[in-house]
């Protein structure tokens, strides 16, 4: 998203600043989740169909900033996860033995943090590793 797309910036002066030989790029793919739980209605297969299509979309997206790290000098590699948003990436975070995540926050606070939640406070809560986090050009300060 574009508000992901704040951090590339970082990335880069890390990644070029500290000589860093891996960057893995993550979008994550949620289950079908539709209001009302009228997924549970879809026949298994077009079910499959959706995710499969959102799998798709999600690494052409990554390709592109991919080459985007790449014009920047910074060598990266897609990961496409799917799953539960903060588990998924807790996870592959563990097992693929990285060293810091960074994220893009709204910065919301209040009403809306507590209506919409905050994937990037979760991810900072749960993280077996450090957690850096940008905020979005635009986004309102507050606690």
């Amino acid at each position: 998203s574009d508000l992901a797309e704040c951090v590339l910036p970082h990335v880069e002066a890390l990644a070029i600043g500290c000589n860093v030989s891996r960057v893995t790029v993550v979008r994550m793919v949620a289950p079908l989740h539709l209001y009302g739980g009228v997924e549970s209605g879809l026949p298994p297969e077009e079910r499959q169909r959706v995710e499969a299509d959102s799998m798709g979309v999600a690494r052409a997206y990554l390709d592109r900033m991919v080459t985007r790290l790449a014009d920047m000098g910074v060598s990266a590699q897609p990961e496409v996860l799917f799953g539960n948003i903060i588990d998924s990436l807790v996870d592959y975070a563990d097992k693929n033995e990285v060293d810091l995540i960074i994220i893009a926050t709204h910065g919301r606070s209040g009403v809306s943090r507590w209506v919409w939640g905050s994937v990037a406070d979760r991810t900072l809560r749960a993280a077996p590793v450090p957690v850096l986090m940008v905020r979005a050009p635009g986004s309102t300060a507050g606690i």
